[in-house]
């Protein structure tokens, strides 16, 4: 798994003018291909008397999904750049389409390959970029006796505390970098006197 990857912060627009043409760009956060294609079916259901709905989208940390389309305009010249900007700036799990409204002027294919390119490019400057990082679940199991001043010192020591539960003992669980496992398990042997367990879940990623 790859140690971190970039996203978009958030949904939203960029607009922007080349030779009266209309270029405007939705980007979005993707999970999934499927949220993708969803995500484009629904700009282009918003702009149906556009010249054309070029997009692009890239799924998975490692970018192994990466699909692009130019919807009309000239082989390489539309869906192939706008890919290449969100893979340039190492951006994962999102979406971009570009809507385009012909003004009447010819831009040549080096044209619409910097007009698709650099609409992307200033879009995700004006949204907003995060990183994500590859994180292990883990599970802290405590007595109801420590459990409060526990969960108070996890979160003052900055851990990521992902959920807590009460049962017959206490989970809280969290996020750790794979490098801070061990040094982790000592200080919560520490920390409770070696009453509480800990166990290693899964891979996922978080804020950075």
């Amino acid at each position: 798994m790859q140690e971190q990857y970039r996203t978009v912060a958030r949904e939203g627009v960029h607009e922007t003018e080349i030779n009266r043409s209309r270029f405007i760009c939705a980007l979005a956060p993707a999970a999934t291909e499927q949220e993708a294609q969803a995500f484009v079916a629904r700009i282009r259901k918003e702009h149906p008397t556009a010249t054309h709905n070029c997009f692009a989208y890239v799924i998975g940390a490692d970018a192994a999904v990466q699909k692009a389309s130019d919807d009309g305009e000239p082989g390489g010249t539309a869906g192939v750049p706008m890919l290449q900007m969100l893979m340039r700036r190492e951006v994962r799990y999102a979406a971009a389409v570009v809507t385009r409204y012909y003004g009447g002027v010819k831009l040549g294919a080096g044209g619409l390959i910097r007009a698709y390119g650099g609409v992307v490019g200033e879009a995700l400057d004006a949204l907003g970029t995060l990183t994500r990082q590859r994180f292990r679940l883990a599970t802290v199991i405590v007595d109801h006796q420590r459990a409060g001043k526990l969960e108070n010192d996890l979160r003052a020591t900055g851990r990521d505390v992902r959920e807590v539960r009460y049962a017959e003992a206490v989970t809280i669980e969290i996020g750790l970098p794979d490098a801070d496992i061990d040094a982790f398990s000592a200080w919560l042997a520490d920390a409770t006197a070696g009453a509480a367990g800990l166990e290693l879940g899964g891979e996922a990623y978080g804020d950075a």
